[in-house]
């Protein structure tokens, strides 16, 4: 009877702890249990239920299936979302129009791009890192990269800037150049921004999602899978353009700030933690992105 009773208590404790979690199931039906901090239409952040006082991780949102909340709700996921709507860049000119492919048979065609492949058009080189469903649009990575600091502020004078945006970097150098401006700074204040920003309109830090996107889109379109293919395409396209091969064990600082002393850092390699926060006044690489 003792033992019985005590079995009991046991089963409804596992109950009451199961109900105490959220389970994500990934589309190769592999399960994480897990505490989910945020979801974004590209990605899912969440810690291990097993230690959550430990690194946040990120998922990408084509890779889940369902998420079964701790509340009991379940929410599924399609195993493809719309790739991020990019804006393409303004012409510089009227006869800056769309890039035109020829045809075997001599017609020609609106150019479609591929993850890796090099564009040189209007002013802008770089290596495709991120597209648009229909592939004609999408953003490209500069072949050069470079150590430097976010900001140069340290104790005590450490400050918020405001630059919060996770989607999209341009905001964010706009946010910086609004503070730049209000607070009679320069944009030596901030290397990594300025350093984009010197290579001209258009190029600006990426923002930490923005980055993300850009180590799966290396990775082959997911960092489940080790595919060292992909990433050879992807620096040999760097290499031949006279660029730099993307480094997969250090971080990049991404544009967006988490507070006063750090900003948000994401690395090239399949292992998780993917998204790290690291001080805004450390040296870690830094590539600028432009859109087309």
């Amino acid at each position: 009877m003792k033992r019985s009773l005590l079995l009991l208590l046991a089963a409804i404790c596992g109950v009451f702890t199961a109900a105490a979690q959220d389970l994500i199931v990934k589309t190769d039906s592999t399960k994480v249990e897990a505490k989910v901090i945020e979801i974004t239409p590209e990605n899912v952040r969440y810690k291990r239920f097993s230690n959550p006082e430990g690194p946040t991780y990120v998922l990408p949102v084509v890779e889940i299936h369902y998420i079964r909340y701790a509340n009991g709700e379940t929410e599924y996921y399609t195993r493809s979302v719309p790739a991020m709507p990019l804006t393409p860049a303004t012409p510089a000119t009227p006869e800056a129009s769309e890039a035109m492919s020829q045809t075997p048979g001599g017609q020609y065609v609106l150019k479609e791009y591929e993850i890796g492949e090099l564009y040189d058009r209007d002013g802008v080189k770089g290596v495709v890192c991120q597209l648009s469903e229909d592939k004609r649009h999408g953003l490209v990575i500069s072949l050069d990269e470079i150590y430097l600091h976010w900001s140069e502020f340290r104790k005590p004078d450490l400050r918020v800037v405001g630059a919060d945006n996770r989607t999209d970097g341009r905001d964010n150098m706009e946010k910086v150049a609004r503070y730049i401006e209000a607070n009679g700074l320069s944009w030596d204040d901030f290397p990594a921004f300025k350093w984009c920003r010197d290579k001209g309109e258009g190029w600006y830090l990426p923002a930490i999602d923005e980055l993300l996107t850009i180590g799966h889109n290396y990775n082959g379109g997911t960092r489940m899978r080790n595919d060292r293919q992909a990433r050879n395409r992807f620096n040999e396209a760097l290499k031949d353009a006279g660029g730099e091969r993307m480094d997969r064990m250090v971080y990049y600082f991404s544009s967006t700030e988490l507070d006063e002393k750090s900003a948000q850092t994401s690395h090239m390699n399949i292992e998780p933690p993917y998204v790290v926060e690291i001080p805004k006044y450390n040296k870690f690489l830094v590539r600028a992105v432009h859109r087309f």
